[in-house]
């Protein structure tokens, strides 16, 4: 069993998963788009995805606002959401990414990665962020 774990921002979806002891998230690529309303072609890769790595669940960033409210980009992506399980038939877990794409930024500048092709990669690493964040909450809870 591997997890999928999906940053979803308005032109790109970076996609991780993970090892299939669910212990480690990997980043696997980038999905642009060229129009923010445009799903079709992107929920079409995400689908052969879930198939090329036998994926049999989905966590989606949620991108809640710092104060825990709801707003346009948390609703979008509670849409995809549905997009998502209807397409695929994978029950897609919501998980609070607030600071992941600070965090990847980060990583970045610390690992030496060019601010210049630092857009290349923050969307693949934030969706790793998720989807490790996701992991090590269920390791948790199975160690309490």
């Amino acid at each position: 069993m591997r997890i999928m774990g999906l940053d979803f921002g308005s032109k790109t979806v970076g996609v991780a998963v993970s090892d299939p002891l669910l212990i480690t998230a990997q980043g696997i690529e980038i999905i642009r788009r060229k129009d923010e309303n445009k799903l079709r072609q992107t929920l079409a890769r995400i689908e052969a995805l879930v198939v090329e790595y036998e994926v049999e669940k989905i966590v989606l960033g949620l991108p809640k606002n710092m104060n825990d409210t709801i707003g346009e980009r948390a609703e979008l992506s509670l849409e995809f959401k549905e997009k998502l399980e209807r397409r695929t038939g994978l029950p897609v877990v919501m998980w609070d990414e607030r600071l992941t794409t600070v965090a990847a930024d980060r990583a970045m500048m610390e690992a030496g990665i060019r601010r210049e092709n630092r857009k290349d990669y923050v969307d693949k690493i934030a969706a790793c962020l998720i989807l490790q964040g996701y992991l090590d909450s269920c390791r948790m809870e199975v160690i309490d």
